[in-house]
């Protein structure tokens, strides 16, 4: 990527708000330049889609989840395809639910992400799941994050992951 592309992701990194106007003038180059650019990271893949850093209390989250799973391992190769139909549809009966990756490390084979109104609403999740035939239960663990307490050490944020990334390059560039 084009140094121009790089400045440019991080700035709508800290705030996919800007115009490209905006942008411009804080990158020192013309509007249309933005534009072009923008749309080339677009239409690349770079961008997917622009978004906000809501308060989650506010918005009426107090709980974020991190749910770490391990599929049965009893599972046949015909239900394993099965299992990811029904989660397929599971996920879309649970918007809360904003990330399910799989993985490993700790034993576990993958990791969801929710936000709950409540701890009755992140039981009542936690009921759900247990439901998956295709789960191995005695290996589900949560880890649970009140988004009301007034400590916070870093929130999640692209603005800090932008920080990152140019520290990066700039490390990169000298070397």
């Amino acid at each position: 990527m084009k140094i121009l592309e790089w400045r440019l992701i991080l700035e709508l990194l800290k705030s996919g708000r800007k115009s490209d106007r905006k942008l411009a003038k804080e990158l020192k180059v013309s509007q249309p330049t933005i534009s072009r650019t923008r749309k080339r990271l677009e239409d690349k893949g770079y961008i997917k889609k622009y978004t906000i850093e809501p308060d989650f209390p506010k918005i009426g989250y107090q709980i974020l989840a991190l749910t770490f799973v391990k599929i049965d391992n009893t599972l046949k190769t015909a239900d394993i395809e099965n299992a990811r139909k029904n989660a397929t549809v599971f996920m879309k009966s649970k918007p809360n639910i904003v990330m399910l990756e799989k993985g490993t490390g700790m034993g576990y084979d993958g990791v969801l992400m929710s936000y709950h109104k409540d701890y009755t609403s992140f039981s009542e999740y936690i009921d759900k799941l247990k439901e998956l035939d295709y789960l191995d239960f005695s290996r589900v663990d949560s880890f649970v994050i009140n988004l009301l307490d007034k400590q916070q050490y870093r929130s999640h944020t692209y603005s800090t992951l932008a920080k990152h990334l140019l520290d990066t390059l700039q490390e990169e560039k000298k070397n």
